[in-house]
This record gives C-alpha cells, sequence and structure tokens, in this order.
C-alpha cells in the first residue's frame, strides 16, 4: 500500500491540473467546484464555476439569490436537481449555521445535494477531516490496481472498496490523498485506451499484469432508458413568444420551456399538422413551419422533440400559466438545453 500511495502522490506532484478551486481552503467554493464536477467534465465545469464564484462569492449570496438566477447560472451543465439542491443547502447554511460552512463530516452529510462523498471531499480538502472520497475515478484505480471483481454498484462492493479506500488514506493529510487519487484515475487511469507503459504503477498493476485493464472495474446493473416525444410550439405574436414553467417532480423541474405536447408515440406529419393545441382558445393560426427531430439523451432518458412555429395574433387569448415575453428577454429564462437548441435554430436565443 505504501508503494502505491508513494506512486501516487509523487505522480500528483508533477502531472496535477492548476484549478482554481485547489487555490483555496474555502469549503463554500470546494463544496460549489464538487457539485459542479459530479456530472460534468472539467474543461466545461471550470468556467461555470468562475461564473458561479463571481456571482456569488459567498454562501449567504447564494442563499439570498432568486432561484430563477441560479437556475439560469446552471444552464447548460443539465442534472438541475444540482442547483436547486445548492441553493436550498446555502439556505440552511445560513440560517442554521449563521452563514459559517460547517466544520464536521456529520454536519456537512446533513446538507441537501450532499452525498457521502462529496462530504468527504469537501471535509479532508477544506478540514482535513480523515474520510476518503470515493468517485469512479477512484472505483477504476483502485479495482484496477489492486484486482477487485466485486461490482462496484453492488452492496458487497461498496463495502470492499470502503474499507480499502479508509486503509490507504493518509490521515495526516486527507485532502491531498484524495485529490491524489481522484485526479491520478482523471488524467492517467483514464477508462478508455490508458497509456499503461507510462504508468508508475503498471509494474505492479493486477489489471496490466493479468491483461484485465478492459474487464475492471465490474457493474451489475445498467441503465435503462426510457423513449419520451416532445413537442414543443413556438407561438409568435408579434415581437412577443409565449413559455411556461416546468413544474412537478419530473427532469428539469422549475426551468423555463417553449408550450409543449407530449405524446406517448411519434406522431406523423399529418397528426403534427392536426394536432389540437390545447393552450389556444381559438383555430386562428398560421403553422409557419415544423422542425426536423432532435434526439436528446439524458441518463435515464431518451428524447426525440420537434418544434411547431405557429404565428397567432398579437391579442391572441392564451390560456394560463402561459407566460408572454418580448423575443429580447428570453435569454433571461433557464430553459433546457434542448429548448435552447431549438430557440438557437431560430436566432432567438444568443
Amino acid at each position: 500500500m505504501q508503494e502505491f500511495k508513494t506512486a501516487i502522490y509523487k505522480w500528483y506532484h508533477f502531472n496535477h491540473r492548476d484549478l482554481p478551486w485547489r487555490q483555496t481552503n474555502d469549503a463554500y467554493k470546494i463544496w460549489i467546484s464538487e457539485i459542479i464536477l459530479q456530472q460534468t467534465r472539467v474543461a466545461q465545469g471550470t468556467a461555470y464555476y468562475l461564473r458561479f464564484i463571481e456571482r456569488f462569492p459567498t454562501v449567504s449570496d447564494l442563499a439570498s439569490a432568486h432561484e430563477d438566477e441560479v437556475l439560469k447560472l446552471w444552464q447548460g451543465l443539465g442534472y438541475y436537481s444540482r442547483a436547486r439542491n445548492l441553493h436550498a443547502a446555502a439556505k440552511t447554511i445560513v440560517n442554521d449555521y449563521a452563514g459559517t460552512f460547517p466544520r464536521s463530516y456529520e454536519e456537512i452529510v446533513k446538507l441537501k445535494g450532499i452525498g457521502p462523498y462529496t462530504a468527504a471531499a469537501v471535509a479532508s480538502i477544506a478540514f482535513s477531516l480523515p474520510f476518503p472520497t470515493i468517485d469512479g475515478n477512484v472505483y477504476r484505480v483502485l479495482a484496477r490496481y489492486f484486482g477487485l471483481s466485486a461490482a462496484i454498484d453492488s452492496t458487497q462492493g461498496k463495502k470492499e472498496f470502503a474499507w480499502l479506500a479508509t486503509e490507504l488514506l493518509d490521515k495526516k493529510n486527507p485532502g491531498l490523498h484524495n485529490q491524489a487519487l481522484m485526479e491520478f484515475g482523471a488524467l492517467q487511469c483514464v477508462p478508455q485506451s490508458p497509456d499503461c507503459l507510462e504508468c508508475p504503477l503498471h509494474s505492479t498493476c493486477h489489471a496490466f499484469l493479468n491483461k484485465q485493464v478492459y474487464v475492471l472495474p465490474q457493474k451489475e446493473k445498467k441503465t435503462k432508458q426510457s423513449l419520451r416525444y416532445f413537442y414543443y410550439f413556438l407561438l409568435e405574436a408579434g415581437k412577443d413568444i409565449f413559455m411556461e414553467k416546468r413544474t412537478g417532480n419530473d427532469i428539469w423541474k422549475n426551468l423555463y420551456q417553449l408550450p409543449m405536447v407530449e405524446s406517448e408515440r411519434e406522431l406523423s406529419e399529418k397528426e403534427l399538422l392536426n394536432l389540437q393545441i390545447p393552450f389556444l382558445n381559438h383555430d386562428n393560426y398560421n403553422i409557419l413551419s415544423v422542425s426536423g427531430e432532435k434526439k436528446h439523451v439524458l441518463s435515464h432518458r431518451i428524447i426525440m422533440a420537434r418544434l411547431i412555429r405557429l404565428e397567432i395574433s398579437e391579442d391572441s387569448e392564451i390560456r394560463p400559466p402561459l407566460l408572454r415575453v418580448n423575443k429580447k428577454d428570453i435569454s433571461k429564462f433557464a430553459v433546457p438545453r434542448l429548448v435552447e437548441l431549438f430557440l438557437k435554430d431560430y436566432k432567438l436565443e444568443q
């Protein structure tokens, strides 16, 4: 184990990336970076992190913001529950901890949207508390090097990896240890086509020596993706269009979108042209165009979407809860990436 750790630390010293959240011990900023990077590549997430911290430099700034603004800054990152949970947790820190980020793992992990991994990352990096971080990168490095075949998404597998990660942890410098291990997995021990011959651990790596690099780590579950059909309507009334806010507990909660009808199956061109539009109080409209189909892939869903562009009179009656929005103000609304792409097609989103 010591040989493994020594090699990882040395590699990290010479190869780690100079990232903005590594230049601070501020738990708030480390927390923001960890939440952004949960489902986002570093290359994309860095720009979002910088914009987020510039707008919300303290947890109090984030807590006092309107949710719509938080979601707008998050637009394009996906998994929007992360942003809603960030906002809720910031309010908890202000209300229950007087705006000071809690300093114990037990308090951190209770915050909304924070699980064991994120709590361990913040606790170890910001406060040097001895908790190991186990993310996808760490699972991969440990499985390959030590030859662990237990499925990383099984109860037994999680126990085995947690035990090993705890045994490996450098309790004197847990923050450095965790960052080094995660960075090694992100840059060196990558999922596809790792450069094993240049790896400082290849001579003692179980996976390399036993030709199991592409076998480990193992999973037992496969994500099932449902297929959904969305039909958006771009209702143009002079300089205005109409939007609605998504509610309920479905995807993209609290984001804005063009009014939409969902179908259980794909609709034909003829069906689209004759579709009853539930939010119009009359049939006095002109169909300007029907877009091609866009495929939008999420973790558990595949969405096939089209956009129907309609021209209606400026004094048309529109059923609530649709909002009349001037075209020049569209960019102020946080919308899903799929809707953003449709708006860009019609040069309505800058």
